[in-house]
């Protein structure tokens, strides 16, 4: 159990804690001492249970059209790095949130979004054709939890040269990155948790960046402005917290610098050597990594399955209708939440276009399951997956879900496979263990605190577990 403190030097009490599991299976216990005088708590106290329905519906309070936020410290920093160079104009930021990606035209949001990621590694899930799918088809709306609450960044000129995919949340579902225990405890702490704001995709735990910014002479300034803004709105709303999930390394460096604690997770990707078949990666692995790899693919013929990739114009609306009902089969049965609704997958294909890769898997002629996969400028993520309910093959999951993957991505010449969240198990397939990250702002002092002492502790943890994981890889020595 770890030993958690206020910034008074009072152990935090463990009589009232809840233990928070990490990925690595090591446990540590995170609570707050009840104050001797109740604090003033400008929320209606509610807490997040496993035993309770989550909330959902979110009013934005106040109207959205009370947050202009003003830019003034990175004005100041633009002039003052501006002042000795006459033929630059000083940079006048304004930042406005918006209750609707549908208000920021799909041009300039991409053109960030696009710049933000750099030549050659687009990320589809920032576009505004993928977010505005999950808004248009209400898998992401207030009624869900999801209040979109984006910023947008302009110049003097109107010009926007930055926007952000923003929350306002009434529950911690759909994220990957855990802090149900955080709620609870702030909950006996005498505050609420939620509702809290999200820097995120919905439902996506793929690496990406998270504060798009244009290129420019401003970019840094820019950047350092949206990360503080965040923050004041934050505090304008009188929210528990904010929290940036799976942002880029680089993003996740500089928010710590003024003032975002530091989180690290861990995922599994696959990474191209440069193959020029799936057997030339087979042939990097371990012999007995090797035969079991061909092993599980053998048994996708015996049982006379057929997989086909599809792209573009070839996945039709059926294919989506199908993979609809493989997905809910599987939320159904594992998880007992559906994130996504039917139109979600439709719209996202109609604005996706061949970004989007849909292995499917049939029988006799007759779609039995499915993987989604979206394609990046380097990297293919894979996504949701789904199998007929009455289905039961031998291995397909593997077959769909990372098999494919690597052979459209040696295809494809892309440089990683990012296979979703969790599962030591892929490592035996060639996926390895690499560092995820999260931010996150938490404005009550004594909060902060605990929570930046609980993180030290699980950093420690998490490096751990990718050291011990790495010294498992199926790869033979000297290849990592």
């Amino acid at each position: 159990m770890a030993n958690l403190t206020t910034p008074h030097g009072k152990a935090l009490s463990g009589c009232h804690s809840r233990s928070l599991s990490s990925p690595l299976l090591l446990q540590q216990q995170l609570s707050f001492a009840i104050p001797a005088t109740p604090r003033k708590c400008h929320h209606v106290p509610c807490a997040l249970f496993w035993s309770r329905p989550r909330s959902k519906r979110l009013t934005p309070s106040p109207p959205k059209d009370q947050f202009i936020i003003s830019a003034d410290l990175t004005s100041q920093q633009a002039k003052q790095e501006t002042a000795r160079d006459s033929d630059v104009s000083p940079l006048t930021l304004t930042v406005s949130v918006v209750s609707s990606i549908s208000l920021v035209s799909a041009e300039a949001w991409d053109l960030c979004a696009v710049e933000a990621a750099g030549p050659g590694s687009e990320n589809p899930f920032v576009s505004h054709g993928f977010l505005s799918s999950l808004e248009d088809s209400k898998s992401a709306v207030a009624e869900e939890g999801w209040l979109p609450q984006h910023l947008v960044a302009r110049d003097a000129s109107n010009e926007i040269l930055g926007v952000v995919p923003l929350y306002l949340k009434s529950h911690s579902y759909g994220e990957y990155v855990f802090d149900h225990a955080w709620a609870d405890a702030f909950y006996r702490y005498g505050g609420a948790y939620y509702p809290k704001l999200q820097c995120c995709v919905p439902f996506t735990p793929a690496t990406g960046p998270r504060l798009l910014v244009r290129d420019g002479p401003f970019r840094d300034q820019v950047f350092d402005g949206l990360a503080k803004c965040m923050q004041q709105l934050t505090d304008q709303m009188k929210a528990s917290s904010l929290h940036i999930t799976f942002p880029e390394r680089e993003e996740w460096d500089r928010v710590a610098k003024v003032g975002y604690l530091k989180r690290m997770g861990l995922q599994y990707h696959w990474k191209n050597r440069d193959y020029g078949s799936f057997d030339d990666f087979l042939m990097d692995l371990k012999q007995s990594k090797r035969k079991n790899i061909r092993q599980e693919r053998k048994k996708i013929v015996t049982q006379n399955i057929t997989m086909k990739r599809l792209r573009g114009d070839d996945i039709k609306p059926y294919h989506w209708d199908a993979f609809y009902t493989f997905y809910r089969s599987t939320t159904d049965n594992k998880w007992g939440q559906a994130y996504l609704t039917r139109e979600f997958f439709h719209l996202m294909g109609e604005r996706m276009g061949d970004r989007v890769l849909l292995v499917v898997a049939e029988d006799k002629g007759k779609l039995v399951a499915g993987a989604l996969n979206l394609i990046g400028g380097d990297t293919l993520y894979g996504r949701n997956w789904g199998c007929a309910e009455y289905a039961h093959y031998n291995s397909l999951h593997f077959e769909a879900c990372y098999y494919q993957a690597i052979e459209a991505a040696i295809e494809m010449k892309l440089k990683t496979v990012e296979a979703g969240a969790q599962g030591e198990h892929k490592i035996q397939r060639g996926y390895l263990p690499t560092a995820t990250y999260s931010a996150h702002y938490l404005p009550d002092p004594d909060f902060h605190d605990a929570i930046e002492s609980f993180l030290l502790r699980e950093t420690v943890q998490t490096k751990m577990a990718l050291k011990y994981l790495e010294e498992v890889s199926p790869f033979k020595d000297g290849i990592h």
